[in-house]
């Protein structure tokens, strides 16, 4: 059975291919979960370049150079943290694309600003603005919650390769 996500990866990886285009993920709360859809893939070492597994705010600015003022400021799980996340990765990779993933993904962790379900994406491409995306998915479960996220950074990553 073909899963969304690894519908989505195939058409990532089948247009980064034919682009030239490398790929990079810097992700929080689903912990590598991008990179294994692309890399579960034959073939995908020609567009995969490499993936961040950053939970941690140490993480996030030692590997990905998110600022501890950024972090202070806004909060782990923000706009501004997601576009610093993914422009990290694309300054730190031999990627031309990258997305990046932080959010709540439950059960707990929630609050009444940032509630549990609330993931930010990050897109940065070379030589443009890097973007972000918001989504409210609810509490729908920790488990949905992280393939939800999933599947819309590999949309992101699809749409940005037009």
């Amino acid at each position: 059975m073909t899963t969304p996500a690894h519908a989505l990866a195939h058409q990532v990886l089948d247009r980064a291919k034919a682009r030239g285009v490398m790929v990079a993920t810097a992700e929080s709360c689903t912990g590598g979960l991008v990179s294994a859809a692309l890399t579960e893939i034959a073939g995908s070492s020609a567009v995969m370049d490499r993936g961040f597994v950053t939970y941690t705010n140490e993480a996030k600015q030692d590997l990905l150079g998110v600022r501890p003022d950024t972090l202070r400021r806004f909060g782990a799980v923000s706009s501004q943290t997601a576009a610093e996340m993914a422009a990290g990765a694309l300054a730190r990779s031999q990627a031309q694309l990258a997305v990046s993933i932080t959010g709540i993904a439950g059960p707990g962790g929630g609050s009444a600003g940032k509630p549990v379900g609330l993931v930010w994406f990050g897109l940065a491409r070379a030589g443009r603005d890097t973007r972000t995306v918001e989504r409210r998915f609810g509490h729908v479960g920790r488990g949905r919650v992280r393939a939800l996220s999933v599947e819309t950074a590999l949309t992101l990553l699809r749409d940005a390769l037009r």
